[in-house]
């Protein structure tokens, strides 16, 4: 079938498809990721470990290629263990991850720090370089949004 403009059906899909498809390609190709952002959500060891090391490889793997990556562990609900000095058992292991990895940040969810603060009738103590946010989740969409990469730990 021809359009009135000339075209065949067939020839404008045919064109619409070979454009997109270049253009997906090369928009992949040509973006490079700005950061990633770590989720941890969980109080169990394993997990919080986990996001150390995926820290540490992700930080690697990019240094390897020549290139500079931000890296976001944020911590959530009762994930926020990890960055708690008076319950972590990471201490020392969170504070040699964060010299060797200058593009490192630790993030803690205010509202969740809230929540246990009121729960369990203390002051909770924040590991050196940890920094507060006011929703955890918030962070980690915001920085989605900013074309961040997700990882949940």
């Amino acid at each position: 079938m021809t359009l009135a403009n000339g075209w065949s059906r067939r020839g404008l899909l045919a064109g619409t498809a070979i454009f997109t498809a270049g253009g997906t390609a090369a928009a992949k190709e040509d973006r490079l990721v700005d950061g990633v952002v770590i989720l941890i959500d969980s109080n169990e060891p394993y997990v919080m470990g986990h996001a150390i090391s995926y820290s540490a490889n992700l930080s690697k793997h990019f240094d390897d290629k020549g290139m500079r990556l931000l890296i976001e562990v944020v911590a959530n609900g009762k994930g926020i263990d990890v960055f708690r000095a008076d319950k972590t058992p990471l201490v020392e292991p969170l504070a040699t991850l964060r010299q060797s990895v200058p593009n490192l940040t630790y993030s803690m969810c205010a509202s969740s720090k809230a929540i246990a603060e009121a729960r369990e009738q203390i002051f909770i103590p924040l590991i050196a370089g940890a920094s507060l946010v006011p929703f955890g989740i918030g962070r980690v969409v915001d920085l989605q949004l900013k074309g961040w990469a997700y990882i949940h730990a």
